[in-house]
């Protein structure tokens, strides 16, 4: 296991995240260990009208991380964690697996100031 792919299975849902200037950007919503075979990102497949609720919802819940193409790509490789703040205007922001300096019980440590996170879109 990559140090990366370490430090991300050790922050829990719930956990403070702090930017490295020091300001709280908000909790942890989601954490997404990396799988370095997800190279593309698949376009979901069509929703059969006859499906039930629970796969219309399974369908939904696979559209994270809501960002470009291109940054979903690397953030599902990676790993990553999706933060609810109050300071993007979506709500949540992608904390990428090697933007975490550390992680203890007082939270979430990021090696990049909070302006620095790609925004939910």
């Amino acid at each position: 296991m990559s140090q990366q792919q370490d430090t991300v299975s050790r922050v829990t849902t719930g956990m403070r995240v702090i930017d490295s200037t020091g300001v709280e950007v908000g909790t942890v919503d989601l954490v997404q260990r990396g799988d370095p075979a997800a190279v593309t990102v698949q376009a979901p497949a069509p929703v059969d009208p006859g499906s039930s609720l629970d796969e219309l919802i399974g369908s939904a819940a696979a559209e994270e991380p809501d960002v470009p193409a291109d940054l979903a790509a690397r953030l599902l490789r990676e790993g990553y964690l999706k933060v609810s703040t109050e300071l993007a205007r979506t709500g949540a922001v992608y904390v990428l697996a090697d933007r975490i300096a550390a992680v203890t019980d007082d939270g979430v440590r990021l090696t990049v100031p909070a302006g620095e996170l790609p925004p939910e879109e």
